[in-house]
C-alpha cells in the first residue's frame, strides 16, 4: 500500500502507474472501472463489498470520500494493488474543501482505458444524478435507496430521475424472490388475478416487488403493511382457477406453498452487499425489466424510452445554502417576504 497525504491528482496517477508496474500480472485484464462514492464511516464496508465484486469482475476501484466541504482543499490517497482488496487496483481518495465538489478532476485521469465505467453510491443517493459528474461519465449507475431516510420516497425519486443504465440494489435484493415467484408458473399457465405483498410500510423491496408484479402480470397488487418483520415477509398470488401460491420468508429460507401440493422450503439467504454489487456488474447494458418495474411502482411509463445520457447540471451546495439564508433574512415574522 502507498499512502499519499496532502497530495495532487498528478502524484496519485504516477504512484498508481508505479504500483501497477511492480505488481505485474496482478493488475492486468481489468474488466471495468468501479467508482464508489461513500461517506467516511462506510469506507471499510465499501471496501469489503468491492473485494467480493472484484473477485468476479477484476476492476479498478476508485473510492471517493467527500469530507469536510468548508475547510482547505486537500487530497489524501491510499493506493492498493493486489493487496487487501483482492484482485483489484484500488485508490481510496479523501477529498476536502472545494476539491470535494470537483472530484471528477482527480477521478477522470485514473479511469482504466477502454473499459466501461460504473458509478456506485454507497450512501444516500443523489436527488438528481445529473448534479454529480461522476454519474454523468458512467455507463452504469448503481444507487441504494435503503440508505435513504425514506427508502420508498427515494425509490420514487429514482423513477423520476431515471435514465437507461440506472439501477438500484433494491432490485438486486428481490432477485431470489422474483426467481421463486416466476418458477411457480413453470408447470402451469393459469392466469394470475390478484397479488398481496406483506411487508413494512417503508420497505423499498416490497414497493419494487409490487411494481414488478404490476408490470409483468398487469394486475394491481395489494400491499399489506406489517410491523412484525423488518423487511418483506410474504408474497401471495391468486390464480383464476382458485389456486393460491405463497412464498414466505423464514430464517434464511422461503416456505413455498401451493394449493394441492405439499409445502417445501427453498433457499432465500440474505446476501452481503458485495454479492449484490457483483450481480449488477454482470451486465453493463440498460436493464429494461427493472425500468418497467420501477415505472409501474411510481406510476410512470416510458422510462426505457428516455435518453440514456445526461447533461451535467452544476449545483454548488454553498450557493444553495447562501440563497436559503438570504431568503430567510428577507422573510418577515409571518414567514412571508418583508
Amino acid at each position: 500500500m502507498i499512502g499519499l497525504w496532502d497530495t495532487t491528482g498528478t502524484e496519485v496517477v504516477k504512484a498508481l502507474a508505479a504500483e501497477r508496474r511492480s505488481a505485474g500480472g496482478v493488475a492486468s485484464g481489468l474488466a471495468l472501472t468501479l467508482v464508489a462514492v461513500v461517506e467516511e464511516k462506510q469506507v471499510r464496508e465499501a471496501e469489503a463489498a468491492a473485494t467480493i465484486a472484484a473477485s468476479a469482475h477484476p476492476c479498478r476501484v476508485l473510492i471517493v470520500v467527500r469530507s469536510d466541504l468548508e475547510g482547505r482543499s486537500r487530497l489524501d490517497a491510499e493506493i492498493v494493488v493486489g493487496g487487501r482488496l483482492g484482485p483489484a487496483e484500488a485508490v481510496v481518495m479523501r477529498m476536502y474543501g472545494r476539491l470535494a465538489l470537483h472530484a471528477e478532476s482527480v477521478v477522470m485521469p485514473l479511469l482504466a482505458p477502454d473499459v466501461p465505467v460504473v458509478t456506485w453510491w454507497h450512501s444516500e443517493p443523489p436527488e438528481n444524478i445529473a448534479n454529480d459528474f461522476l454519474g454523468i461519465v458512467a455507463d452504469r449507475r448503481i444507487t441504494d435507496c435503503k440508505l435513504s431516510p425514506d427508502p420508498v420516497a427515494a425509490l420514487r425519486q429514482r423513477a423520476a430521475d431515471y435514465a437507461p443504465g440506472d439501477t438500484d440494489l433494491t432490485w438486486t435484493r428481490i432477485t431470489l424472490w422474483r426467481t421463486l415467484v416466476a418458477g411457480a408458473f413453470d408447470t402451469t399457465e393459469e392466469r394470475v388475478t390478484g397479488a398481496k405483498v406483506i411487508a413494512p410500510a417503508n420497505d423499498p423491496t416490497a414497493a419494487l416487488m409490487c411494481g414488478w408484479l404490476k408490470a409483468r402480470l398487469n394486475i394491481e397488487p395489494e400491499w399489506e403493511f406489517t410491523d412484525k418483520a423488518p423487511r418483506m415477509q410474504s408474497v401471495q398470488l391468486s390464480c383464476a382457477n382458485g389456486d393460491c401460491v405463497t412464498v414466505t420468508r423464514d430464517e434464511g429460507t422461503a416456505l413455498f406453498s401451493r394449493t394441492g401440493q405439499e409445502p417445501r422450503y427453498m433457499p432465500l439467504p440474505k446476501r452481503p452487499v458485495g454479492d449484490e454489487l457483483a450481480e449488477e456488474l454482470r451486465r453493463l447494458d440498460p436493464d429494461q425489466i427493472y425500468g418497467e418495474a420501477l415505472g409501474a411502482m411510481a406510476g410512470l411509463s416510458g422510462l426505457d424510452r428516455r435518453p440514456p445520457s445526461r447533461v451535467h447540471v452544476w449545483k454548488d451546495p454553498a450557493l444553495a445554502a447562501r440563497a436559503g439564508e438570504e431568503a430567510g433574512a428577507m422573510a418577515g415574522p409571518g414567514g412571508s417576504a418583508a
